[in-house]
């Protein structure tokens, strides 16, 4: 076979990339096979190659389902809740410790904030809920000895969206600013020392360098975080999750967990999980060319 002069002479960064082309090769193109399923009414008799074709069955059961806009309602809720809250927190963290000239100062407190992200989410979960126990949690002692009374978080629906978001913010804002923070290591030092000259003030040399050069990132991610809008992580909200605040907690995810799994409907839970897919296919199409029109950046 004859091998062309580029691989030849460049094989070993060709060796290098060869593991992550096969990662994605086995793991994420040849399972999209799979989403046959989606189509079919799978049955372990027949098997996966031999089960009937019944088209758009699965869909419209799916539509027509009784939790649809409740599932849609509080997917979309947690998920813009998370944008307005989590995405705009990292970028004010790094821009403040930006401008921390204390080394060991700024250095601590990066570390601080930073290893929570390495706590599991079980570890998480349960952090939060002996926070705020009714009985034990720090959070109502404090509202008792302030006179009030217990509150019940984590079984009050109004209450679960807040406790999820706020959580999601302590966890990993420290390690989502990691980005920024090297984006803004990287500015010339010049442009401030100019600035300065020129009598900028620390707000305007905010204004007019630091938030400037963190744009373009910020923008990148910000189509990542709407390309998996549909994504809300399955397994915090299932095990924040029970019976008093599942109207609030019931999400695309658990939903496909508790049909495909535990109830075994394999081809309807794939057509969940299909229609979720392509919903955030088209929001990553959109969103990335919003924001090639507006400002130039975009993934492609």
């Amino acid at each position: 076979m004859l091998i062309p002069r580029s691989v030849r002479r460049n094989w070993d960064l060709y060796l290098l990339i060869f593991p992550v082309v096969l990662y994605f090769v086995l793991l994420k193109y040849l399972p999209m096979y799979g989403i046959q399923l989606a189509f079919k009414d799978f049955s372990a008799v027949k098997g996966f190659w031999d089960s009937s074709w019944v088209g758009f069955k699965h869909f419209d059961r799916f539509f027509n389902n009784y939790q649809f806009w409740t599932l849609i309602r509080n997917t979309l809720g947690i998920s813009f809740y998370q944008i307005l809250v989590a995405f705009p927190l990292p970028i004010i963290f790094a821009l403040l410790i930006n401008e921390v000239q204390s080394q060991r100062f700024r250095k601590s407190v990066q570390s601080i904030t930073f290893m929570p992200h390495f706590l599991s989410t079980v570890v998480l979960v349960g952090i939060v809920m002996a926070f705020l126990s009714p009985s034990t949690g720090l959070v109502n002692n404090i509202i008792v000895r302030l006179g009030g009374d217990p509150i019940y978080f984590m079984t009050e629906p109004s209450l679960f969206k807040s406790i999820y978001v706020f959580s999601d913010v302590w966890q990993n804002m420290g390690f989502a600013s990691v980005l920024y923070v090297a984006v803004l290591a990287g500015v010339d030092k010049s442009l401030y020392e100019a600035a300065m000259i020129d009598g900028a003030t620390k707000l305007q040399r905010l204004l007019h360098i630091a938030i400037p050069a963190l744009i373009p990132t910020a923008i990148i991610m910000l189509i990542f975080q709407f390309g998996s809008i549909m994504d809300i992580g399955f397994e915090k909200i299932y095990l924040m999750q029970n019976d008093l605040n599942r109207s609030a907690s019931s999400v695309i995810s658990t939903y496909v967990y508790e049909i495909g799994l535990l109830g075994s409907q394999f081809s309807f839970s794939t057509a969940v999980g299909l229609f979720n897919s392509l919903i955030n296919f088209i929001l990553i199409i959109a969103v990335n060319q919003i924001a090639k029109r507006v400002s130039g950046t975009s993934l492609w």
